[in-house]
């Protein structure tokens, strides 16, 4: 019969993976040639492990092991399940939004730029993008919408910090990923080379005056768009638009000057992936 560890608070160093250690510490500190993410929620625990995630240990409500999370427990094998009552884990910042459940995951390897791009059509590059939220969304909107990789710059966001994964609703492990260079400096010139070199033009989605309709009948000809999305507030970078193939910018009406990033990554993905019915991944 499977045993599980009843927890009463959490001061034991073992709980340092769901309770103390920051993403950047997850990354680094605990595992450091692959790091450890946090899956938060049933359902995005569920869609981790189908993707081939590895487990490390659970953490869960224990009304839930005969119900919610039953079938997790089946799929993790012989790793550390800690149960807690509910009281007990609302002294977790935060837990409400878990659903009941946490789940310690080793990183999955990353593919190569080269395999992540060959035999793609449609692909997102993420430049600087700092909002976790933000991130999650694209990502969502990514897998919904035919993207067939994303790609994200060295100063972006961790698209496996736990916010991201949940508001993707574990998208992000169904979506390939990967950086588009290891350091600032690699952005935008050596990534744009890259792009160039698979074949791919570029987009930027910016508001400048001199930019084509993203309904433009060109557009929808290219077997290969990369479609660049900008950090918030600011955008895309001057340098990066001056290096794109095209520059579009999302008809705005009602006095609004643009959308936030996820949802132009949204229409933009729609309009240049979706709607072309690309061969999905």
């Amino acid at each position: 019969m499977r045993e599980f560890k009843k927890i009463t608070d959490f001061s034991a160093p073992e709980l340092d993976i769901f309770v103390r250690l920051t993403g950047a510490q997850l990354r680094s500190r605990v595992e450091p040639e692959r790091g450890i993410f946090i899956a938060e929620s049933p359902t995005v625990i569920e869609v981790a492990l189908n993707s081939g995630c590895e487990p490390v240990a659970l953490l869960t409500d224990e009304k839930l092991i005969n119900g919610a999370v039953r079938g997790i427990i089946e799929q993790v094998g012989n790793i550390p399940i800690y149960i807690a009552e509910r009281e007990v884990l609302s002294s977790l910042t935060g837990f409400e939004l878990t659903r009941g459940a946490l789940c310690a995951m080793k990183r999955p390897e990353q593919k190569s730029l080269s395999e992540l791009l060959s035999g793609a059509r449609r692909v997102a590059v993420l430049e600087a993008i700092a909002d976790s939220t933000n991130i999650g969304a694209v990502f969502r909107s990514a897998a919904a919408l035919n993207i067939d990789a994303v790609l994200i710059t060295p100063t972006c966001c961790d698209p496996l910090c736990r916010r991201a994964v949940r508001v993707s609703m574990g998208t992000v492990f169904q979506v390939p990923w990967g950086r588009i260079g290891e350091k600032p400096g690699d952005w935008p010139e050596t990534g744009m080379k890259l792009l160039s070199d698979m074949g791919f033009k570029t987009v930027a989605m910016a508001l400048c005056d001199r930019t084509v309709d993203i309904d433009d009948p060109d557009l929808a000809k290219e077997e290969k768009l990369a479609i660049i999305l900008g950090t918030e507030g600011d955008g895309l970078s001057k340098s990066t638009i001056a290096s794109c193939d095209y520059t579009v910018k999302i008809p705005m009406s009602g006095g609004v000057d643009s959308l936030n990033v996820a949802a132009a990554g949204a229409v933009a993905f729609w309009e240049l992936a979706a709607r072309g019915k690309t061969i999905r991944r």
